[in-house]
């Protein structure tokens, strides 16, 4: 194994730190495929020469997370929006409240922030249970809406591969993350979102959303410039919206746990 350096933050920490990039990135060989499509349209520059959702695209190295899954502490500009006890700050009551956490009930539908959001530094823990079956999207697919449009995916990836843009950590249709480095299913998982909200005069896009991702401890998006709404199959393209709205938890149909949710001021400096 080799030693890179991470020239990133985890969450809080100003820092960069050393991590391990693991052995080759071997594909279960219970998965007799790599899923995917080749008839979807082609990605916009830099990355025209991959269709959405092609399962040809270079996978992600994987690196050992930097989060032992224990609760990631607020800091004190931030909000708790769910310690575990109460759905007082979303909409979805439908959602079960097991053991600390929320859990996605059987189409009960999204949850939903109460509050609206723009620019925002969000917090987000989530387990996909053990014994899920199948392969693929079937691992756990649920994900994080920002604005209710921007999603980041969430999704087991550890010992299950799938098309690069849908896998764990991915802004979902259109980049994949820089690196695998889920946890085991059972265990949890930390996102750190640190989002950039874009802005509209009227119906005109002045300046796009751009997003910075740090997945269990290890950067995995860049300020990257989101290239607009999440499209299943389609590129991704942008609708004029106001400047703060809910964000969204995804019922996909799996039974997804979620804890220890809070937002801060975005501090990090996104956009060019």
């Amino acid at each position: 194994m080799k030693k890179m350096l991470l020239l990133s933050v985890f969450a809080l920490c100003a820092n960069a730190a050393d991590y391990e990039v693991l052995d080759k990135n071997i594909r279960n060989p219970k998965q007799t495929y790599l899923n995917g499509f080749k008839n979807t349209p082609m990605q916009p520059a830099p990355n025209e020469q991959w269709h959405v959702h092609d399962p040809d695209r270079t996978q992600p190295p994987v690196a050992a997370p930097q989060y032992d899954g224990k609760t990631v502490p607020i800091p004190m500009d931030g909000t708790l929006l769910f310690d575990g006890s109460n759905l007082d700050n979303f909409t979805n009551k439908k959602w079960k409240l097991i053991d600390g956490a929320m859990q996605v009930a059987k189409k009960s539908g999204y949850q939903i922030s109460k509050e609206k959001y723009g620019d925002i530094h969000l917090h987000v823990e989530w387990m996909v249970p053990t014994g899920m079956k199948g392969w693929h999207q079937k691992q756990g697919n649920s994900g994080v809406f920002l604005m209710g449009r921007y999603e980041v995916q969430v999704l087991n990836c550890w010992a299950n591969r799938t098309y690069p843009d849908g896998m764990t950590g991915a802004i979902y249709a259109q980049q994949p993350p820089k690196f695998n480095v889920c946890r085991k299913p059972g265990e949890w998982n930390s996102y750190d979102i640190h989002f950039k909200a874009p802005v509209f005069e009227g119906k005109e896009l002045k300046s796009p959303a751009y997003i910075t991702v740090i997945f269990n401890g290890v950067k995995i998006h860049d300020n990257y410039e989101i290239k607009g709404s999440t499209n299943y199959r389609k590129v991704a393209s942008y609708s004029a919206h106001g400047s703060k709205d809910h964000f969204k938890l995804q019922d996909h149909g799996n039974p997804n746990m979620f804890r220890n949710i809070w937002v801060a001021p975005l501090k990090m400096k996104l956009g060019k």
